[in-house]
């Protein structure tokens, strides 16, 4: 029978036995220490990371969605990064989502994560297809909601990937592509919202920003497809275009009004000197990316 305290993330960590009894600085230190794991323990698993963004990418690319499911923790993170991607990157609303084990009951019935027939049934709910990727996400890597619904993914050909906080797992065994995020016990012995759940946030920062990277979402460091929903972003739009096309921050507002409010467009129309018909036929020929058009057009 497997025994939950054999994971590295039930592990208690002999740093904090004494935790209880520390002064509050001893506590700030000792945790700020431990944190500093979660971002350490991903440098080993870089090539993995880069393969789960590149079929993530090419998931999207060819019209796909990109599906995230959990438990607990975990599935909270990935709920948060898919509610993200629409005002950051334009996406349309359906395009990254987030299961949570249990939905709007996953806080008073905790016993939801321990059904594999739940992960299927949720994936099957959305209409899961052939051209989507599943990532699970599971700190101890054998939660049964998230290996459900990587084997039915699996089963009906669609793309999967995981991140886990512990060595060789039963979702490891199922799924090739999973990144192992092992920072090690977490300092309060079990709670993984801690030090594997930083881990994974991380992770899946990489794997949802640079996939939208990847898809011309992203023009230098800059979030081109942002949607001006507010004030701050409206602010932040004109600033894109400031910084990217040289215009004062009058010319930029003109450019932005004559874009629709569109900062991608807007930023073609000032390099290229061109209308917003021009500056989206452009843009469409370069698959929607300012530096695949860059390098088709000298419009500078």
């Amino acid at each position: 029978m497997f025994q939950l305290q054999q994971l590295v993330t039930e592990s208690a960590n002999p740093a904090s036995s004494g935790l209880s009894a520390m002064s509050i600085a001893e506590q700030i230190d000792l945790m700020n220490a431990e944190n500093q794991k979660a971002v350490l323990c991903l440098e080993s698993q870089t090539r993995q990371i880069e393969r789960v963004i590149e079929k993530t990418s090419e998931a999207l690319q060819g019209g796909g969605r990109l599906v995230y499911m959990g438990a607990g923790t975990s599935g909270m993170i990935g709920l948060m990064d898919a509610l993200e991607c629409p005002p950051t990157f334009g996406v349309p609303e359906g395009i990254v989502i987030g299961l949570l084990a249990g939905k709007d009951h996953a806080f008073s019935n905790a016993d939801v994560e321990d059904s594999r027939e739940l992960g299927k049934q949720d994936l099957e709910a959305i209409g899961l297809n052939a051209g989507d990727i599943v990532i699970g996400l599971a700190a101890s890597g054998r939660t049964p909601y998230v290996l459900g619904g990587l084997a039915f993914a699996q089963e009906i050909g669609a793309s999967t990937a995981a991140v886990v906080c512990n060595p060789d797992t039963p979702i490891a065994r199922l799924c090739p592509d999973t990144i192992e995020a092992v920072a090690g016990p977490e300092v309060l012995t079990g709670s993984t919202r801690l030090k594997a759940g930083t881990a994974t946030k991380l992770v899946v920062n990489m794997i949802s920003t640079l996939s939208m990277v990847r898809l011309g979402k992203v023009y230098k460091n800059y979030m081109v497809d942002v949607q001006l929903a507010n004030e701050k972003l409206i602010e932040r739009g004109v600033h894109i275009v400031c910084e990217t096309t040289g215009f004062s921050k009058e010319k930029a507002k003109e450019t932005l009004v004559a874009a629709h409010g569109h900062v991608k467009s807007a930023v073609v129309m000032g390099m290229a000197s061109c209308t917003l018909p021009e500056a989206e036929r452009y843009l469409a020929q370069a698959g929607g990316s300012i530096d695949a058009l860059l390098r088709q057009k000298d419009i500078r």
